[in-house]
């Protein structure tokens, strides 16, 4: 700890301030992989919950019950997109015939559900994905000018050689390894929630067209009636 107070000390104004950028950088996507990976997490196991609970409400015939199922879930992705479809659905079945509009609004309220539970789910990912790849040119930026620095200090002083810019060099590649540092982490965990994000789609993807047709075997059964 001495030696990296001693070291700062040692800092130009820009190696300080690459450092302190990094360092924003930093926790600002340590916030983002711990705010996500709750919310990931908790539409995750609503999720597991709401699927057999909203499957025996429907296999019932109980638009109600299942639309209050998917409002208790409100963190659970796959309720936002069975709760949009069953509202709209429901709003347009007061008579004995299901008309074909009926199915289609439903189909696009489920479409827009889904659009904005994705979108949801990428908040915060493009700026992860913008500090994995751009801290370590930053940590460079700041070497570089390290180095440029302690070179320049050389040449206007007495000594020369390796060991008159050692001390500088070292200081000056503080920058790189922390650029690295903060780069690393955000790519791994981009990667890992963009993992995350596709498996979800396919899941909503999957509930989506069980949804649709369960309206249209309910459309069948009353029009067989």
């Amino acid at each position: 700890m001495g030696s990296f107070m001693e070291m700062w000390e040692q800092m130009g104004f820009l190696a300080k301030a690459v450092v302190v950028v990094l360092a924003i950088m930093s926790v600002w996507s340590i916030g983002v992989m711990i705010e996500r990976y709750i919310t990931y997490s908790k539409a995750r196991k609503q999720s597991r919950q709401f699927a057999p609970a909203v499957a025996e409400a429907l296999s019932k015939g109980n638009l109600e019950e299942a639309v209050e199922i998917a409002e208790r879930y409100d963190r659970s992705h796959l309720a936002k997109v069975v709760h949009a479809g069953l509202q709209e659905f429901r709003s347009h079945t007061g008579s004995d015939v299901i008309p074909g509009e009926t199915i289609e609004s439903s189909r696009r309220a489920i479409q827009r559900a889904q659009a904005i539970g994705i979108e949801d789910f990428k908040r915060g990912l493009g700026g992860l994905a913008t500090i994995g790849a751009t801290a370590p040119f930053v940590g460079l930026f700041g070497t570089t000018v390290g180095v440029i620095n302690a070179f320049a200090g050389m040449s206007a002083g007495e000594d020369t050689g390796l060991a008159a810019v050692a001390g500088g060099i070292s200081e000056a590649l503080v920058a790189t390894a922390i650029g690295l540092f903060v780069a690393v982490p955000a790519v791994w965990m981009y990667n890992y929630f963009t993992g995350k994000i596709e498996s979800f789609i396919v899941e909503m993807d999957n509930s989506s067209s069980e949804l649709v047709d369960y309206f249209l075997k309910r459309r069948a059964a009353k029009d067989g009636n």
